[in-house]
């Protein structure tokens, strides 16, 4: 009798479940975005103050990518995960030294800790350049006059990531956060980071993007 009672029980439980499912946890109101500050006067640190630090940690430039299989040994690969995505790369490749990779992800993890904060929909972040060698850096400029020929991308310790571009998470969200919002949210993340001396950023309007070296301060 009392496994008969036990597996009535079972399905009556069974049956409400399926009657009655768990309901997602509504999401409160988006709370309002902006950014307290300017991009220009906040992110302005210059090449010759991050191409200081990147000589200093990161790694001797390289030749062309056969050398930069040698050099990758000491560095950590990045690739698109749940934080960030990687664009396609033409002229650079995907490998940072550890705090630099380091340092990626926890700006990818805090953009969206910051959105869930505000009750956002979720985005990634999108990393559009990494790791050059110096045939990488010849060919941008023959491309872009303004690149610079002593690029901190020559040392595995900085990387770009676009303030203009942005991957939704679950398109099936009818909540869409324009990219000013986006690029807002993205600056605070990154002024808080500076301010905690974990990195050096300039704000690069013409290339659409932040360009970002990793610090490491000595004892």
């Amino acid at each position: 009798m009392k496994r008969k009672r036990d597996i009535l029980l079972s399905l009556c439980m069974v049956l409400a479940i399926l009657t009655f499912p768990a309901c997602k946890e509504k999401r409160g109101e988006l709370k309002k975005i902006w950014y307290n500050g300017s991009y220009n006067r906040d992110f302005n640190d210059l090449n010759d103050v991050q191409l200081a630090m990147a000589q200093k940690i990161g790694i001797q430039p390289v030749a062309n990518r056969e050398e930069a299989e040698h050099a990758s040994k000491s560095m950590v690969e990045i690739a698109t995960n749940e934080y960030y995505e990687v664009e396609e790369l033409t002229h650079s490749i995907p490998f940072l030294i550890p705090e630099a990779a380091e340092l990626l992800e926890d700006i990818g993890r805090n953009f969206q800790d910051t959105l869930r904060n505000r009750n956002a929909s979720l985005y990634k972040i999108k990393v559009t350049s990494v790791t050059r060698t110096r045939d990488d850096v010849k060919k941008l400029r023959k491309r872009n006059v303004n690149s610079s020929k002593n690029s901190t991308h020559q040392y595995g310790t900085t990387f770009d990531i676009s303030w203009a571009r942005f991957t939704k998470i679950d398109e099936k969200d009818t909540l869409n956060i324009d990219k000013d919002r986006l690029k807002m949210v993205l600056a605070m993340v990154l002024r808080d980071l500076k301010r905690d001396d974990r990195c050096y950023v300039k704000h690069e309007r013409r290339q659409g993007c932040f360009h970002i070296t990793v610090r490491r301060e000595e004892n």
